[in-house]
């Protein structure tokens, strides 16, 4: 690993609706990250919990003081490494709906920062079901940038994908260096739009994309697309998970000092036309 850079790690698994066979499945990750160097292990996604029908997640939810979290947070602290654990069914203020809260942990094991999903998944999936995330969902409001050992971090869920314009807020006004996308996309349109969606999100905003990945089938109704990937700010993907099912991590090393160097040879963050410009502009 080059003097300058730092390890990162972004999981893959295959959640079910087992809370203590995930925690299990996340601690096996857990230390195999932090065997391998890496400073930050991110995970996908509903990591903690993948419910048979939406309700169930609803009943498991609790809030970030709880015990589930708590259990993730000593795993951070035994391991003396950063997690980004998104999202984690946090129970929200109506007792019939949850946030889908993506948490970063630090290597002591404290909580340092929350996201809740802005853009919930109400989505008619060609070919497969249909989806109303918002029926037991409260949708967040606030973007969250924050910082880590490995840089800036910009926190988003999964179809936040899909919404360019956040990215833009994250990298431009809160200087965000490394987008962390946790998801769980559908077959469907994880083989239709999801590398190249999260490699315009790593072009546009000349930041690394950090996306862990749901993968396979959690249970009769439910599958998720996989293909765990890490990308630089030029686009190019720097590791991904050989199997698209399997249940394992990718560990790649990045380096700041690109990001600034891309960030220098195409100055788009100067370049750019503020809001008042397009409002002005003749159609």
């Amino acid at each position: 690993m080059a003097s300058n850079a730092v390890r990162v790690a972004a999981a893959q698994m295959t959640s079910i609706s087992d809370l203590a066979a995930n925690l299990a499945t996340c601690s096996r990750l857990i230390k195999e990250a932090a065997s391998a160097g890496a400073k930050l292990l991110c995970f996908p996604e509903a990591f903690s919990y993948v419910g048979t029908k939406d309700g169930d997640s609803v009943r498991v939810a609790e809030p970030l003081d709880g015990p589930i979290m708590s259990h993730y947070c000593s795993l951070a602290r035994e391991s003396s490494i950063w997690l980004s654990l998104g999202g984690f069914q946090e129970k929200g203020s109506d007792p019939q709906r949850l946030s889908n809260t993506h948490v970063i942990v630090d290597d002591t094991g404290k909580i340092i920062s929350s996201y809740s999903k802005i853009h919930l998944f109400d989505v008619d999936v060609p070919g497969g079901r249909v989806y109303k995330e918002s029926s037991f969902t409260e949708s967040g409001k606030d973007i969250v940038a924050v910082d880590s050992p490995v840089g800036r971090l910009g926190l988003s869920v999964c179809y936040d994908l899909r919404f360019p314009e956040m990215y833009q807020l994250l990298r431009f006004q809160h200087e965000a260096q490394v987008l962390l996308v946790p998801a769980a996309f559908t077959t469907v349109t994880g083989e239709a739009h999801w590398e190249i969606l999260l490699r315009a999100r790593a072009i546009e905003t000349q930041c690394y994309v950090i996306a862990a990945a749901q993968a396979g089938k959690h249970n009769d109704k439910r599958e998720s697309y996989g293909d765990t990937l890490i990308i630089d700010p030029w686009g190019t993907i720097v590791g991904r998970l050989p199997d698209r099912l399997s249940t394992g991590i990718v560990v790649a090393d990045i380096d700041l000092s690109f990001v600034d160097s891309v960030r220098e040879k195409m100055p788009i963050a100067k370049q750019r036309k503020p809001i008042g410009f397009w409002k002005a502009a003749s159609l």
